[in-house]
């Protein structure tokens, strides 16, 4: 073997081990995109009853006369009033996100709206469902509701990341 040669070999190992790379890095960055969406859908009504308090305890936090006896750093406090205004944001992004998916789903396949309608009872709705429960309503069984889950969060996350997300369904 002369010198080209290794050095084709070598340049060919090195493009193909950085492809592999690329596609591990995308794979990951898709998984935690999906893993997110599932997370905020997951702990949505925990959100959704901090964000119910948020504007009085805004008031109060804003108050630089309620807090007077305490020893506390004015950056502890900011850090709290940011937090809850971030977190009530996110629901109201959440919200429009999930309106919007509804329309599409309005629009589309019977089954994008059945799944929708999976994900916002299971997440969303006031009256909490199970999977036996989501399973008995729409007559299909619970393996079929857990696909139907995966593949809202899907859609829900190509909303939710927009370009980054659309990555998701490919």
């Amino acid at each position: 073997m002369n010198k080209q040669e290794i050095a084709r070999i070598a340049a060919e190992t090195a493009l193909e081990f950085y492809k592999k790379e690329q596609e591990r890095q995308n794979k990951l960055k898709r998984d935690r995109r999906l893993r997110n969406t599932k997370m905020l859908l997951r702990n949505y009504r925990k959100f959704k009853i901090h964000c119910g308090s948020n504007v009085q305890e805004l008031e109060e936090l804003k108050d630089p006369d309620s807090f007077e006896y305490l020893d506390t750093d004015d950056l502890a406090i900011e850090a709290i009033i940011k937090n809850k205004e971030r977190t009530a944001a996110m629901v109201r992004y959440i919200d429009r996100m999930l309106e919007i998916y509804q329309i599409l789903s309005e629009k589309s396949k019977p089954e994008d709206l059945r799944r929708f309608k999976i994900i916002y009872d299971l997440y969303i709705a006031d009256d909490e469902k199970n999977v036996e429960e989501l399973s008995e309503c729409h007559k299909i069984n619970k393996r079929s509701i857990y696909r139907d889950i995966n593949k809202a969060c899907e859609a829900l996350s190509s909303l939710l990341f927009g370009v980054d997300g659309m990555r998701l369904i490919s």
